[in-house]
C-alpha cells in the first residue's frame, strides 16, 4: 500500500503544480497587466502619501508641545540668533516659515509668546520684508501684508533700502521695526495646523 500511495502523491503533486492554467481563468492581456500595474503603482503612491501626512502632523504635534497654539497655528521661537535669511531657511527645514501676523490679536499673542519663552531678548525676526520692492512689504511666501504694527515713536518704518527686513520688539510692546537683514536676532517660526 505504502509503494503505492508515493507514485498517486508524486502524480497529484505534479497535477497541482506542473498543469496548465485552468480554463475557467481568463487570459490577462498585456493591456489589462499595464492597468493593474499602474492601479497597484498608485495605491502605493497614495500610502506614501498617507506616512508622510503621518510624519509631518507627528512633527507639529512635536512642535506645538514646545511652543504655542493659537490662531490655527503652532508658533516656536529659536533662540539662536540668525541673519533673516538663514532664520527663514531654518523655519523652512523645520516645515513652516518665519511668523507673520495678520492682525493686533496675534501680534499681541506672538509678543507675549515670545516674552516668556526667551526672558530677556528684546527683538525677533518675523516673516515680513521689503526687499523686493522698498516701500511694498510682503510676507516670505511674496504676499502683500495688510496688518502693521510700526513703531511710529521711532519713525518706523525708516524707508531706507538698506533696511528691508522686520522684527518684533518685545521691548516696545510688539511694534515693528525696520532692520538691516543681515543683523544677527532670534526669530519665531509658524506652523499652520492642517
Amino acid at each position: 500500500m505504502a509503494r503505492l500511495a508515493l507514485p498517486v502523491l508524486l502524480l497529484s503533486f505534479s497535477l497541482l503544480c506542473c498543469s496548465s492554467p485552468s480554463r475557467t481563468r481568463k487570459a490577462i492581456s498585456p493591456r489589462q497587466a499595464g492597468a493593474e500595474d499602474e492601479d497597484v503603482k498608485s495605491q502605493i503612491e497614495k500610502l506614501w502619501q498617507e506616512v508622510n501626512l503621518l510624519k509631518e502632523k507627528q512633527a507639529l504635534q512635536t512642535v506645538c508641545l514646545r511652543g504655542i497654539k493659537a490662531h490655527r497655528k503652532c508658533y516656536l521661537t529659536i533662540e539662536e540668533p540668525k541673519h533673516f535669511h538663514d532664520a527663514n531657511e531654518d523655519c523652512i527645514a523645520q516645515g513652516g516659515t518665519l511668523a507673520t501676523p495678520r492682525d493686533m490679536m496675534e501680534n499681541n499673542d506672538l509678543r507675549n509668546y515670545a516674552k516668556r519663552s526667551a526672558p530677556g531678548s528684546s527683538e525677533f525676526w518675523i516673516g515680513v520684508s521689503d526687499i523686493v520692492k522698498e516701500g511694498q512689504y510682503v510676507d516670505v511666501n511674496s504676499l502683500p501684508v495688510s496688518y502693521f504694527n510700526w513703531d511710529r515713536s521711532k519713525k518706523q518704518p525708516t524707508g531706507t533700502k538698506r533696511e528691508s527686513c522686520v522684527a518684533l520688539s518685545v521691548a516696545a510692546q510688539g511694534k515693528w521695526q525696520d532692520e538691516v537683514c543681515r543683523s544677527l536676532k532670534k526669530y519665531i517660526c509658524e506652523f499652520v495646523i492642517p
